[in-house]
Parts: structure tokens; sequence; C-alpha cells
């Protein structure tokens, strides 16, 4: 079986939804972090945009909500993992 691009890309945002549902979710996240999390899932889910400039939006601001100092250190590891899963999505797309 091929596994095409825009098939991994696809199983990629849902990986990340997921992520991002637990840290929305999550009482000893911040509200703050919790509803950033929240604003990316939904762009994430916003078919409108190509693929690219969504994963790029949404890393740089992954990359904002990892550097704040009050994010659990549980959670900023799952920021650091979803950045890395979005950085696969090919930019050219």
């Amino acid at each position: 079986m091929v596994i095409t691009v825009s098939q991994n890309s696809g199983e990629i945002i849902k990986q990340c939804t997921e992520v991002l549902e637990r840290i929305v979710s999550d009482d000893s996240v911040p509200r703050n972090i919790r509803r950033s999390a929240d604003n990316i899932k939904n762009v994430l889910s916003n078919e409108k945009e190509p693929l690219s400039k969504r994963a790029s939006l949404v890393i740089s601001t992954l990359d904002d909500i990892g550097n704040d100092p009050n994010i659990p250190i549980h959670t900023r590891t799952l920021i650091w993992g979803l950045s890395s899963k979005l950085e696969a999505i090919p930019v050219d797309r």
C-alpha cells in the first residue's frame, strides 16, 4: 500500500487535533493556553485554507505557547511534539 502525502498530512492533522483536545480538556493547564489550543484546533480544521498555510500558522502559534513561562512541563512537551509533527507537512502544497 502506497501512502500519499495528502493521506499522511491528513493523519498528522488528525493526530494533532487529538493532542490539542487533550490539552483543552486538561484542567492543570492555564486557561489562556487552553484557549489558544482550542483556537489552534479550529485553524487546523479550517479546510478553506491551504494545508501548508494552516500548518505554518499553527507552528508559529505553538512556538509562542511553548515559550509561555506558565505552561506545565508535560504540556510543553506535547506542544513541541505537535510542532515536530506539523513540520513534516510539505510547504509546497
